[in-house]
């Protein structure tokens, strides 16, 4: 019996040390860029829920429109400065266009 306790012992001990030698955990910072243009811009654009009618009397006539695709349709709207996703004819989502590099 003394023999498992001492085994039992000197696993608990090694555990430790793994433990206590072991690299604190960490994260990683994901920084995007054009997320503060975005969040500048977010009153400049479509909701989400507007209808196409509600999007077009407020910005006006899109530069392209792209018909409808898939199931739900989601179509898309193209404005100079953002795009503009629809489900049906209510919008899912404004997003801001990607500066050219």
């Amino acid at each position: 019996m003394p023999m498992a306790h001492l085994r039992t012992a000197l696993a608990g001990a090694l555990l430790g040390l793994a433990l206590a030698w072991s690299p604190a955990p960490a994260a990683d910072t994901l920084l995007i860029d054009g997320l503060d243009a975005a969040a500048e811009t977010a009153t400049d654009r479509p909701r989400r829920g507007m209808s196409m009618a509600a999007v077009e009397r407020a910005f006006g006539e899109p530069l392209a429109r792209t018909p409808a695709v898939g199931q739900p349709p989601i179509t898309r709207w193209e404005y100079p400065e953002f795009i503009v996703y629809f489900e049906y004819e209510v919008v899912l989502h404004a997003a801001v266009k990607r500066e050219q590099r």
